[in-house]
């Protein structure tokens, strides 16, 4: 099995980014311009990330990583379900509705999601929010796969080297999107990337990739020169050509208008960075009190759904880094190639 510095040709990873912005047509380009693409697939179905794994297969003979949340599947009472639809009413009665729909589940079977990754045999497997047993990468391992784990901390980061994996993603407070926290409060994982990157690759034997507010050349230098062996860059390749978002999502990300982020756990009931919209401002008094993920994230689903119809961004989930006004329309592998060019200047 090849380690993680022989699958890249360049030392940058694009970032998973679920809810459909990452496509295997992204993926497959970023691999084919000489880094690593990646999708997400924590909100797939086990049938489709098979589908969606060879659609990508389909167009690169080149290493590819999938990303899964880890992840239980939650039993909210009844009570809880009614209470988390009443502090979510400033969204769903602005749309003109009577109540909130109830959704059909809460989120994928990951046993059946896992399962389906050793069938697969992506060259690398990465997982965000939770930690594996040593037996899941143990299980990863036999089928070839890389693991890579997501950490906030350098204890995160300890518990992953001591699960046995391959390398971690140390996750700046800047990342745009939803970070890897899973040991302590995840409002208390604040360090930035300059002060994480640096803490994680003393402490850990193992590789270590900086993610958060990475957006061109210099910034991966910076990055590589604190003692990361490559970079992860979600919010850079959001406004790519193959990327999946919606088109007023994307007009968003590229306006000339000030666009400052701020955590937010009212939309998916887990802390994440997103450009503030109607929607976190007017969840923000009572979003400490929303239910943990994946229930919310169920529960707005259909808030964003119709936000989607009817292309307004204020009841979206706008994820992204502090680095956003920096982001670049352009195709993907045009972006790595110009990274790669601006890590060469001096």
């Amino acid at each position: 099995m090849p380690d993680l510095a022989a699958l890249l040709t360049y030392p940058i990873i694009q970032g998973p980014m679920a809810g459909g912005a990452s496509t295997p047509e992204l993926a497959a380009a970023v691999s084919n311009a000489g880094a690593l693409g990646s999708l997400a697939v924590s909100l797939l179905a086990p049938e489709t990330i098979v589908e969606q794994a060879a659609r990508i297969r389909s167009l690169t003979d080149r290493p590819f990583c999938l990303n899964l949340f880890v992840q239980q599947t939650p039993a909210p009472s009844d009570a809880d379900i009614d209470q988390a639809a009443e502090l979510l009413r400033p969204a769903w009665s602005a749309l003109g509705w009577d109540s909130l729909p109830r959704p059909a589940s809460w989120c994928q079977d990951f046993n059946a999601q896992f399962d389906a990754f050793l069938d697969i045999k992506p060259a690398v497997a990465s997982f965000t929010f939770g930690i594996l047993s040593k037996e899941q990468v143990a299980r990863l391992h036999e089928a070839g796969i890389l693991v890579i784990g997501t950490v906030t901390t350098v204890e995160e980061g300890m518990a992953w080297q001591e699960a046995g994996a391959d390398a971690v993603v140390a996750s700046g407070i800047e990342s745009g999107g939803h970070r890897g926290t899973f040991i302590g409060r995840q409002e208390d994982a604040t360090l930035t990337g300059e002060s994480l990157w640096p803490a994680v690759a003393h402490a850990l034997a193992i590789p270590v990739i900086a993610a958060g507010g990475i957006m061109d050349g210099a910034d991966i230098r910076a990055a590589l020169a604190l003692g990361a062996v490559a970079v992860q860059m979600g919010t850079a390749f959001l406004v790519t050509d193959e990327a999946g978002i919606h088109s007023a999502y994307r007009a968003r990300l590229l306006d000339h208008q000030p666009k400052p982020t701020r955590l937010t756990r009212a939309i998916s009931g887990r802390y994440a960075r997103g450009i503030e919209n109607r929607f976190i401002r007017e969840m923000a008094a009572v979003e400490s009190q929303v239910p943990p993920y994946p229930v919310q994230n169920a529960l707005t689903g259909s808030i964003r759904a119709a936000a989607g119809t009817n292309h307004d961004p204020e009841w979206m989930s706008l994820w992204a880094g502090t680095g956003v006004d920096r982001a670049r329309a352009m195709p993907a592998a045009t972006l790595v190639y110009t990274l790669v060019s601006e890590m060469q200047d001096n």
